[in-house]
């Protein structure tokens, strides 16, 4: 779907877009051709989301790679994996729900995995979705691409595509807007915190 016009800077009370609609929009054709580019075609890909926003960004995605090939089959390619149980701060919140982990038919055996999120921030996130995909197969090699990458690491972690290096202080907040998410239009907004209540679960 069309992401809709870039909302001005001004029009988030409580934080600066510094991402548009249409700069999302480059960035997600950018990240696919780089896929693309570095897997040498689109033969054996597999993107999963992480949710709840990396489920979109992958469907987004992959409809990209259909465009670059029109063989690549998006509802055949595209899953969503849930890490909740993997994470390791489930004693401090131990009500988080637990989603729904959905893998293409084929499996990821011996696929090229590209793991899809919206903003990396600690990398626990993606340590955790590591070791969900342990526990589902063994694929030929993992990827990741954000659409943010906002520093702070925690783990040893970096992303192999990157919509957007954005330098943030620990005390500040990134969220990412999607159009099929929050039904408003795409859009990445940095905010300041006052207190660790307004923290971002931790990426």
């Amino acid at each position: 779907m069309s992401p809709g016009p870039a909302l001005p800077a001004d029009s988030e009370p409580d934080g600066t877009t510094v991402l548009g609609a249409s700069d999302v929009a480059r960035a997600l054709t950018r990240i696919a051709h780089e896929i693309v580019e570095r897997a040498r075609g689109t033969d054996d890909l597999v993107l999963l989301g992480i949710p709840t926003r990396g489920v979109t960004l992958a469907r987004r995605l992959a409809e990209r790679l259909a465009q670059i090939d029109p063989a690549f089959d998006v509802d055949a390619c595209v899953g969503e994996l849930d890490v909740t149980m993997y994470r390791d701060d489930l004693r401090r919140q131990p009500t988080r729900a637990v989603g729904v982990t959905r893998l293409p038919a084929a499996g990821i055996e011996n696929k090229t995995v590209v793991l899809v999120d919206d903003v990396l921030f600690s990398g626990r996130t993606i340590r955790a979705a590591l070791d969900a995909l342990g526990d589902l197969g063994r694929p030929r090699a993992v990827r990741l691409a954000c659409l943010v990458d906002r520093g702070h690491r925690e783990v040893p972690i970096r992303p192999d595509f990157v919509g957007k290096n954005l330098p943030t202080a620990q005390s500040e907040r990134v969220r990412v807007r999607l159009a099929e998410v929050d039904d408003v239009a795409d859009a990445v907004v940095i905010a300041g915190r006052d207190d660790a209540a307004g923290e971002r679960g931790a990426r």
